[in-house]
């Protein structure tokens, strides 16, 4: 099989184009905030698009010193959603960027 070396610099260039765009996509997903809640909005977590969390509020009510297992168990659910969302964004994200290859190891 031989090879064109014109066709592997171009091979070469998009695959560092693609890593540009893929770089700064990472940055700005830093930035994004995502959302979830759970509960019925009694705990609402925010999350950045590189699956930090930043905000957890909480509604008085549903703060029971009775029962703070189910605060513990909405705060987790709450949580779990806001991150899932921000691996949802990244995914789609860094799809398009992509133009939807499958790099593996990327997703």
């Amino acid at each position: 099989m031989a090879f064109n070396l014109g066709d592997m610099g171009g091979i070469v260039k998009q695959a560092q184009e693609i890593q540009k765009k893929m770089q700064n996509l990472q940055k700005d997903l830093k930035e994004r905030v995502v959302e979830a809640s759970s509960g019925g909005g009694m705990v609402t977590v925010q999350a950045t698009g590189g699956k930090e969390v930043v905000t957890v509020r909480i509604k008085k009510e549903a703060v029971d010193p009775n029962d703070l297992e189910m605060l513990e168990d909405l705060v987790v659910a709450a949580v779990n959603a806001a991150l899932k969302k921000a691996d949802e964004l990244y995914k789609s994200e860094m799809s398009r960027a992509t133009g939807g290859l499958n790099i593996p190891g990327m997703f």
